[in-house]
């Protein structure tokens, strides 16, 4: 400090934790419905461990039926917006996941749909 050689050393440590994203319930069963009527369920997604503002994107699954065609029966709204907003407290806003069923033909499925943010968590 001020041009002077200083006998002391100075030890940083620290953690990062990776953001990641909870879901309540952690899977979801939907209803058996006819065809052409939808069935839906609403999940919370709550975030962890995000340091600054992000957004969520889905990734939904196409379905490929016994003729060979492919369906994306699936759709997802997010009524209160897809944004992670972090509080001047350092916690994270929940948000609310509104998925939709609906399929013209026969199908049954089981799978998974991508929840990823901006830097792909």
């Amino acid at each position: 400090v001020n041009d002077n050689p200083s006998p002391y050393k100075i030890t940083l440590s620290g953690t990062l934790k990776s953001p990641k994203l909870n879901f309540d319930p952690p899977f979801l069963i939907m209803m058996p419905v006819p065809l052409d009527v939808e069935t839906e369920a609403d999940i919370n997604i709550i975030p962890q461990d995000y340091l600054r503002q992000s957004q969520i994107h889905v990734e939904l699954p196409q379905i490929e039926l016994e003729d060979g065609d492919r369906i994306c029966p699936f759709s997802v709204q997010f009524p209160k917006g897809l944004d992670i907003v972090v509080s001047s407290d350092g916690k994270s806003n929940q948000l609310i996941c509104h998925i939709s069923f609906r399929s013209s033909k026969p199908v049954s499925f089981l799978g998974n749909m991508c929840f990823i943010d901006e830097e792909e968590n």
